[in-house]
Order: C-alpha cells, then sequence, then structure tokens
C-alpha cells in the first residue's frame, strides 16, 4: 500500500469535517444507526453498509487510492476495544 500524502491528523480532521457538515444530516437516520459510512476525504463520496471493509472497498473501486475515513452512524467510534461503544445521538 502506497504512503498517503495525508498525515493521519489531517485524514482525521477532513473525514469528521465531511462527515459533520455534509454527510451526516444525510444519513443519519433510524435505519442507518450502527452501519458504518467510509468517506473518501479527497472527493467527499461516501458509502454506507454493515462492514468497513465492504464500504471501503466499494469506494476503492470508484477510485483505487482513495483516502477513506470511517464513522459507525450514531456512535463515538466504529469498534470498540475492551470498552462499549457510545451513542452520540438518541
Amino acid at each position: 500500500m502506497a504512503k498517503s500524502k495525508f498525515s493521519d491528523e489531517e485524514i482525521t480532521q477532513r473525514g469528521k469535517e465531511l462527515y459533520d457538515s455534509n454527510i451526516r444530516p444525510q444519513v443519519e437516520t433510524a435505519e442507518n444507526i450502527g452501519k458504518i459510512v467510509s468517506i473518501n476525504i479527497e472527493t467527499g463520496e461516501y458509502e454506507i453498509g454493515d462492514d468497513l471493509i465492504v464500504t471501503s472497498r466499494r469506494l476503492r473501486e470508484k477510485q483505487a487510492d482513495a483516502v477513506i475515513w470511517a464513522e459507525r452512524i450514531g456512535f463515538n467510534a466504529v469498534y470498540a476495544l475492551g470498552g462499549t461503544l457510545v451513542r452520540t445521538q438518541q
């Protein structure tokens, strides 16, 4: 895998900004809560599904070198290791 032209901090910042400003209002619905949204931080395109790998692959089919940020819709993290996911919206 090639090295990204973005730092980890830039990927996080761009991903969160895109999600909060453009994508969240469209996707944070009752039927999507708990699903994964993967976002191409360069184009703003996104894919929603139950599996992070599947949604990321869909984006990479469109752009092989896509830089991707992911969120679990309605929660504070994609996965929880040794803890619990916390709902951000009720």
